[in-house]
């Protein structure tokens, strides 16, 4: 693992493994499930990186997206062939939050939010920008 791994929390660990998996290419690396049947944790690999599931465990105070009214990360997952990917999760439910499209900073990008609450940023690298490109298209686009 990386310094740093996203644990997210989902209702249905389960099922949100197998669409993380069907729809964004995950793939799962082994789980670790409770009395009850609830998940305590499942670990995904995407690519050279990893994200955590868990169920909700609402008595302990771990909530999900769903319970607690969104999120304000977003997961930002760059795959070779973005738009195999987008239709792929649009197709399994995913809700378009910003459409994919060429951004200025050199990426094929959009935003979605999945059936369990998390919002994904899907990318593909197009072309390398030089960062004060960015920073005046940026400046630009924020009203400077």
């Amino acid at each position: 693992m990386h310094a740093i791994t996203p644990h997210i929390v989902v209702r249905d660990a389960a099922r949100a493994a197998e669409w993380y998996a069907s729809a964004l290419g995950g793939e799962e690396a082994g789980r670790i499930e409770v009395p009850g049947g609830k998940l305590m944790q499942v670990e995904l690999h995407f690519g050279d990186s990893t994200v955590m599931l868990a169920d909700e465990f609402p008595d302990m105070g771990v909530l999900s997206p769903l319970s607690i009214g969104g999120t304000a990360t977003v997961l930002h997952l760059v795959v070779e062939d973005v738009d195999a990917v987008w239709q792929r999760a649009v197709d399994a439910g995913a809700e378009i939050r910003q459409p994919l499209s060429d951004v200025f900073w050199g990426e094929r990008y959009g935003q979605i939010v999945d059936p369990f609450g998390h919002r994904w940023g899907l990318a593909q690298h197009l072309r390398d920008v030089p960062r004060d490109e960015i920073q005046r298209a940026a400046t630009e686009l924020f009203g400077g």
